[in-house]
């Protein structure tokens, strides 16, 4: 499997690629094309085309959940395979992955976080399957589905509130999903913002994927000013794991970040790092 950073907040130095605060991940597995989370704004296709990287061959679209910093390139990607039908070139149409939660609209503080395009309005470009339970793309790769929430440090606080039913509830991101990757040195687990809990999801693929063995970890951990306790809590439960590596990035702050270093290696991420994986 081959990843190759697309969209982060950060950018890797002399590499003259955009960044924004959000994710998206170009991957490459088993002849298979994937396309995990959309960013922000269209600078994930900016940044796919001065990498060579034709995001007209895509499998899937995979949506680690609804928030606007990991969808709202979706209209984007709309309109690049609407322009390339209507001007006869070759394209197949990507299956779009995500938990059913996930376009649900969402709101925190009187400002829209959600996606802009609902299920009815993608299912006129793209294909779409929904699901709670697991989806395995490959025989070596799979889409988690919903996590399971199982320690007492994590998910504690909602972000904001959701429509569910024709009534806002509390969000507690129910729709946040990962990949996990059975690499032959163990899993890689790949997150978007680990609304989830990290912990909980490194669980949960250990447990889909009949895998102890924790080889990476990249992607948001959502340890932004986390309390202590659940700060340390996560440092003990790496601690454990003992990763051969971690790339914490987008919603990872420093002080999370040096922290965790106390324990596993942590390696820096940026727009045009690459990423591979036997």
């Amino acid at each position: 499997m081959q990843l190759t950073v697309l969209v982060d907040n950060n950018t890797m130095i002399d590499r003259y690629f955009h960044g924004e605060p959000g994710v998206s991940y170009f991957i490459e597995c088993d002849d298979k094309r994937y396309l995990f989370d959309t960013g922000y704004s269209d600078i994930f296709l900016r940044n796919a085309s001065k990498m060579g990287i034709n995001l007209l061959v895509l499998d899937a679209v995979v949506i680690s959940h609804g928030h606007n910093d990991h969808t709202w390139g979706l209209g984007e990607l709309v309109k690049l395979y609407s322009e390339a039908t209507y001007e006869g070139y070759g394209c197949k149409k990507p299956m779009v992955i995500a938990h059913p939660d996930a376009f649900l609209d969402k709101n925190e503080d009187g400002l829209d976080i959600g996606t802009m395009l609902s299920c009815n309005q993608l299912a006129k470009s793209f294909s779409l399957r929904l699901g709670t339970d697991p989806i395995w793309l490959t025989e070596k790769l799979v889409f988690l589905g919903e996590i399971e929430r199982n320690n007492s440090f994590e998910v504690k606080t909602p972000i904001g509130k959701t429509l569910r039913n024709g009534i806002w509830e509390d969000d507690f991101v129910l729709d946040d999903s990962a990949l996990a990757y059975m690499s032959d040195n163990g899993l890689v687990i790949i997150t978007g913002c680990s609304h989830a809990g990290i912990c909980n999801i490194i669980e949960y693929a250990k447990k889909v994927c009949n895998e102890e063995r924790v080889y990476d970890v990249i992607g948001g951990f959502h340890l932004l000013n986390p309390s202590q306790h659940k700060l340390s809590n996560t440092v003990k439960y790496l601690a454990k794991c003992q990763p051969h590596a971690i790339h914490a990035c987008h919603c990872t702050d420093l002080h999370s970040k040096i922290s965790l270093a106390q324990v596993a290696k942590v390696e820096d991420v940026g727009v045009g790092f690459v990423l591979e994986y036997k």
